[in-house]
């Protein structure tokens, strides 16, 4: 078994006991008010799918991991709105210009191998007035983004490529885009020692 799928089946073990700890909540945050049409990059096992609004005309979910993409498709069929799978990675989507009213991440700006191309493609596909949503963890600041910066080979290696210190909505910015919304937090808010805590959750537009 090589080691993205051994990641993989660890994550789609284990990724439901955050969801009942909170994070159910804050993805219903990060897609509250959308609609149209939707494309969401790194779907996973789809815990997402449950909580897309009913103003969601149909969403295409880009899943590159095979395992994760079936566990997907069944989680899709129960969803309310319509969602299609697609084999692709951020970097390259399989659409058409300018075929998207949002795109939507979360938990994948950490582990794509080229943020700055993955969000050009968000530009590439997303229509005029379109927005990124995301949720990621972040780096901190201080004295545990240091440790976090020590920590981040090791982790990544562990964790199916993750980044622990990705300074993500710098390279948002970066990229050309403006923030309509940010929210930083830490999850679970509990966490203490937990190196993928800090996070933020907003909503980016194209400059």
């Amino acid at each position: 078994m090589d080691d993205q799928l051994l990641f993989a089946r660890y994550f789609d073990l284990v990724a439901g006991r955050a969801e009942e700890r909170g994070q159910a909540e804050l993805r219903r945050e990060l897609l509250d008010g959308l609609s149209g049409h939707v494309v969401e990059i790194g779907a996973g096992n789809g815990l997402n799918f449950p909580h897309y609004p009913s103003g969601v005309r149909d969403v295409i979910a880009v899943e590159p991991q095979p395992f994760l993409r079936e566990r997907a498709g069944a989680a899709a069929r129960t969803a309310r709105v319509p969602i299609r799978l697609l084999d692709g990675t951020a970097e390259a989507i399989p659409l058409d210009d300018a075929s998207a009213d949002a795109v939507v991440v979360s938990g994948v700006l950490c582990s794509v191998s080229d943020p700055v191309a993955a969000l050009a493609e968000f530009r590439r596909i997303l229509r005029p007035g379109g927005e990124v949503r995301f949720y990621e963890h972040v780096r901190s600041g201080g004295g545990w983004g240091r440790r976090q910066d020590l920590l981040d080979r090791l982790w990544s290696r562990l964790n199916g490529g993750c980044h622990c210190n990705r300074d993500t909505v710098t390279t948002i910015e970066r990229a050309g885009y403006d923030l309509k919304s940010r929210r930083n937090l830490i999850f679970p808010p509990s966490a203490k020692v937990s190196v993928v805590a800090p996070r933020v959750i907003g909503v980016a537009v194209p400059r």
